[in-house]
């Protein structure tokens, strides 16, 4: 297999991902979502790190926000420009490891987990940084993320059944590195005309240490929430969307 890098699980997703994905349970109800996000972007624009098919950057825009997207897969953008008002979303395409728009954004969010493929801490607090960079000075990072959970792992692995069909078997194979808070993964979908994997990598991140990657940017925490419709979060809750807001903003 090639080297893995910031484009290669959406290239490798992108025939499948609308498919897999357009009812996303751990995203919750996607109107949910746009009207958390809008009501944060109130009359400014929007950047979304990991745009991929627009998932949410398409309803978002069609509730009436100027949406702008980065993204380092190819394959995930060219789905995004062939449905209706795709191709009228500004994409930047690159990691957004670190990026330089010049342009500030009331909105900048990361959802589905996305953030956690940036696969080192140093790339984590770099995307940080650029994120408070083109923030306005009212402005807010939003992140989606599940809440680690190493005991989910046996020895280091975890094998478990996606999907179980009549014509085919989806399972999802991880490896776990407790120390550098990786996780090495494929989806393996077996059907009558063959294999095929789609690697997934990442550096999975604990809530605190988000909060001190913020405060390390010039950011701060502004809300919490276990889920998008602002169910109070508690220490069993599987995910989190966070809120930051630059470090003295009209807002604190």
């Amino acid at each position: 297999m090639d080297e893995y890098g910031p484009g290669t699980y959406g290239d490798r997703v992108a025939e499948v991902y609308d498919e897999w994905y357009a009812e996303l349970p751990f995203g919750g109800e996607i109107g949910v979502t746009v009207s958390f996000l809008r009501e944060l972007a109130a009359d400014g624009s929007a950047l979304e790190l990991g745009i991929g098919t627009g998932r949410v950057a398409l309803p978002l825009r069609q509730a009436g926000v100027d949406v702008h997207g980065i993204d380092a897969s190819a394959a995930m953008v060219e789905r995004l420009r062939a449905k209706p008002g795709g191709a009228d979303i500004p994409v930047t395409m690159g990691d957004f490891c670190d990026f330089s728009l010049g342009k500030r954004f009331r909105v900048v969010y990361v959802v589905f987990n996305t953030f956690f493929g940036l696969l080192t801490q140093d790339d984590q607090i770099s995307c940080m940084r650029a994120v408070a960079r083109h923030l306005d000075d009212d402005g807010a990072f939003v992140m989606e993320t599940f809440v680690p959970d190493p005991s989910s792992f046996d020895r280091g692995q975890r094998v478990s059944a996606i999907r179980v069909e009549t014509d085919a078997v989806a399972l999802e194979v991880s490896r776990h590195d407790p120390l550098a808070q990786r996780t090495d993964s494929q989806q393996v979908v077996m059907q009558p005309d063959g294999v095929r994997l789609y690697p997934v990598k990442v550096r999975y991140a604990y809530v605190s240490e988000l909060d001190l990657m913020a405060k390390l940017a010039g950011m701060q925490l502004r809300e919490r929430w276990a889920d998008w419709d602002r169910t109070p979060i508690s220490g069993e809750s599987p995910k989190h969307v966070s809120v930051w807001e630059v470090a003295g903003s009209p807002t604190s």
